[in-house]
């Protein structure tokens, strides 16, 4: 991999799809486009309409190419749902060197030798994430390239989904005019930006509310023990605002947005607002106090169930707490309640990055940082994600009607001519 690499991460979610472009220079990341739409083909996370589902990622990828200027041939795919199994793998190999110093070969043999056991038909390995690499007894190693060696054996979990699932997958990127350059678990993507090490270390639940499901992740000893889906998210939220409003559903998630507060103790009864009753054109006024009731009692109904499936998994004691993200929990009084719930161990985990600074792009950012590490702990390389868009760069809109041959020929006339400084700021990615 390069110094300055540009990757695409794609998260195909049940309420919105997110296109992120984003920069890695060596352990730094820039993220340089951001592409969203309504996500139309998904139900609880499950793709339920193929046709909807591509055309959702065409909006927003298209969004992102504008926003750079240039074309989005591959991304990396971010997956997740109830079918995710995790499974502890063991693999052991012998150093073919002639110096038995230990290369990209030996890497990928033996973590190839770590697949090798009984997978169902219906099941398909997306990836295998290393724990530890041992070298003639040597644990606990990170990176075992370049070390001399006899027998290197990896310790690390093998993740399989349903085949079904990914196919769908696979499929709605795919007829979006896209590559697949790699495939990355979600909640080990967000766990990246939204945990620390520490964290990671003494046990931390991973709690990401999403529009339609929410999933629990636990890490424990630095790296991911279990992770699972609850059906509940913040369409449920929208549905109950429109029952208990009498109003459209497309009403009830902007007073959500606008006005929704979770944290019933804090709402105002003073900020009020009117919604048309659906069935008619009367409008009724309600106040902030009034919708936190429905809201407080739904989100309290998910930090439970996140609570109970921790405990399903096996864990009692999080030291590290319960940390909070996904695009449900930039509500009001949503941390309020939870450190109510959570006895005061919880936080809301925000990435820190300009144009992403909102809790719903945690996972995609996550990708951004964890697919090139990943990688290059396994010796892959990633695609290229980036070409000349047909159209020319945004400075130049007037002209995006002529032939790609011809525009990338006055894109080179205006660089050797220096007259569009967004046509240099961008010309590294594609020397």
């Amino acid at each position: 991999m390069s110094n300055n690499e540009v990757l695409v991460s794609l998260d195909i979610g049940t309420s919105e799809i997110k296109v992120i472009i984003g920069e890695a220079q060596e352990d730094s990341l820039n993220i340089i486009g951001v592409g969203t739409a309504e996500s139309k083909g998904l139900n609880k996370g499950s793709i339920v309409d193929i046709d909807h589902t591509v055309q959702s990622i065409k909006a927003a990828v298209e969004q992102a190419e504008h926003m750079v200027g240039l074309k989005i041939d591959s991304v990396v795919v971010g997956i997740n749902g109830n079918h995710i199994q995790l499974q502890p793998c063991h693999g052991v190999v012998a150093v073919q060197s002639e110096n038995n110093e230990i290369n990209d070969d030996d890497i990928m043999r033996v973590i190839d030798g770590a697949q090798v056991m009984s997978i169902p038909p219906e099941r398909e390995v997306i990836d295998v994430i290393p724990q530890q690499f041992i070298v003639d007894g040597l644990d606990e190693i990170t990176d075992p390239r370049g070390m001399i060696g006899v027998r290197l054996e990896m310790e690390g979990t093998i993740i399989t989904c349903s085949k079904t699932a990914l196919h769908n997958i696979l499929k709605c990127v795919e007829h979006a005019g896209l590559e697949v350059s790699d495939i990355c678990l979600q909640p080990l993507a967000s766990g990246t930006v939204a945990l620390s090490s520490d964290e990671k270390n003494l046990g931390v639940a991973l709690i990401d509310v999403g529009g339609g499901t929410t999933t629990v992740s636990v890490f424990e000893n630095g790296h991911l023990a279990s992770t699972n889906v609850i059906p509940l998210g913040g369409n449920n939220i929208t549905k109950d605002l429109s029952i208990g409003l009498r109003t459209s559903t497309v009403d009830a998630e902007q007073i959500k947005k606008t006005h929704g507060h979770a944290y019933y103790g804090h709402a105002s009864e003073d900020e009020t607002f009117k919604t048309t009753i659906i069935g008619s054109n009367q409008q009724e006024t309600y106040n902030q106090l009034e919708i936190s009731d429905m809201i407080e009692a739904r989100v309290e109904e998910i930090f439970e169930l996140a609570q109970q499936e921790i405990k399903r998994m096996g864990f009692e004691d999080l030291r590290g707490g319960f940390v909070l993200t996904g695009g449900t929990m930039k509500m009001q009084g949503a941390l309020e309640l939870a450190q109510e719930i959570f006895m005061g161990h919880a936080r809301i985990a925000i990435p820190d990055y300009i144009g992403v600074r909102e809790p719903q792009y945690t996972a995609s950012v996550g990708v951004l940082q964890f697919a090139p590490t990943n990688a290059k702990i396994q010796g892959k390389d990633l695609s290229p994600s980036l070409t000349v868009l047909e159209d020319d760069l945004p400075s130049n809109q007037a002209k995006r009607q002529k032939p790609k041959q011809k525009k990338v020929e006055k894109q080179e006339e205006n660089t050797e001519q220096k007259e569009s400084k967004f046509a240099n700021f961008f010309k590294f990615f594609f020397e």
